[in-house]
C-alpha cells in the first residue's frame, strides 16, 4: 500500500523536522536546516542544506524533493528562489499558539497522519490547560522577554501567550500582534519603564550576555536588575513554533517563573 503525500521533503526550519521524527516519518526527510538541534540525531542522519535566511539552492535541487517546507516571511526570498527553480514550496507563517496547532495538523494531514497529529495536538492542549490551572493561584509576575540585544526585540506572540498561560504578564504584550521582529523593537527607556520583575532572554543565534544586561545604565532601577533575576532559555525550545514548545519549552518556562517568584 502506497503512502500518502510527499516522499522527499526538505525542511528549512527545525520544527517540521522534529514533527516528522515524532510521527515516525523521518525517512521522508532528505534535507534539513543547519540550525536543527531537535532531535539530536537528525544532524547525524540528514544533510544540512540551509541556514535560516539562505539555502544552498543547487544542493536542494540535487536532492530532488517533492516538497520544501519553510517558515515565516524571513524565508520569503529563499522560497521565491526555490519556486523559480520549479520546486514545490510550502511556507507557513504561524505566530500564535492556535496557528502552531493548525500548522501541525496541516503538515500531518499532508503525509496521511491526521489521526496521529490530532491526538498530538489534543495532548498539547491538555498540557497547556493543566499548566494554566496550576498557575492560576500563583503570584503575578511581570516578565521582559528579550529575543535580541541590539536592537532590543521583545517576544513573539506565542511566547507572550505562553507567559499568560503561566499566570505571568508580558511587559510588552501590546506588541504581540506584530508578526515582524522589526515591529517589536523597544528602547532602553521602554524597558526601564516596564517595571519588569524578571528578564528572560533567548537570543536566537547567540548566548545571552548577562554582563551586558546587568550593566545597562538605562534600566539599572528595574526590579529585575536590582534582584538579579535574569534568566536564559534555549531558543530551540521557545523560539521554534512546533513540538519543542510543548514537549519541553513550556515546562522549562514554568520552572524559571517559579524560581523568579520565589525570589520576589
Amino acid at each position: 500500500m502506497s503512502r500518502v503525500g510527499p516522499e522527499r521533503i526538505v525542511c528549512l526550519t527545525e520544527e517540521t523536522t522534529e514533527l516528522l521524527y515524532l510521527l515516525g516519518e523521518e525517512d521522508r526527510i532528505v534535507g534539513i536546516s543547519a540550525y536543527t538541534v531537535r532531535p539530536p540525531r537528525a544532524k547525524e542522519e540528514k544533510p544540512r542544506v540551509s541556514a535560516f535566511i539562505n539555502g544552498n539552492i543547487k544542493r536542494i535541487k540535487e536532492l530532488n524533493p517533492d516538497l520544501v517546507i519553510g517558515f515565516s516571511d524571513i524565508q520569503a526570498q529563499l522560497a521565491h528562489d526555490l519556486v523559480k527553480e520549479g520546486l514545490n514550496v510550502l511556507v507557513t507563517n504561524q505566530r500564535s499558539l492556535e496557528e502552531i496547532f493548525q500548522t501541525i495538523l496541516m503538515v500531518g494531514g499532508l503525509i496521511g497522519k491526521s489521526t496521529e497529529v490530532i491526538r498530538l495536538v489534543e495532548s498539547y492542549r491538555k498540557r497547556l490547560e493543566e499548566i494554566r490551572s496550576r498557575s492560576s493561584s500563583k503570584p503575578k509576575i511581570r516578565i521582559f522577554f528579550q529575543e535580541w540585544d541590539q536592537p532590543i526585540i521583545t517576544g513573539i506572540r506565542w511566547v507572550s501567550e505562553l507567559l499568560g498561560v503561566l499566570g505571568a504578564e508580558d511587559c510588552f504584550s501590546y506588541l504581540k500582534e506584530k508578526s515582524l521582529a522589526k515591529d517589536r523593537i523597544v528602547t532602553f527607556h521602554d524597558v526601564a519603564e516596564s517595571k519588569a520583575d524578571a528578564i528572560l532572554g533567548s537570543w536566537c543565534g547567540k548566548p545571552v550576555d548577562f554582563d551586558w544586561v546587568r550593566s545597562r545604565e538605562e534600566w539599572k532601577d528595574l526590579p529585575a536588575i536590582k534582584k538579579n533575576l535574569i534568566f536564559e532559555m534555549d531558543p530551540a525550545i521557545i523560539l521554534q513554533p512546533g513540538p519543542a514548545l510543548f514537549e519541553e519549552g513550556i515546562l522549562e518556562l514554568e520552572r524559571i517563573l517559579d524560581k523568579a517568584r520565589a525570589s520576589i
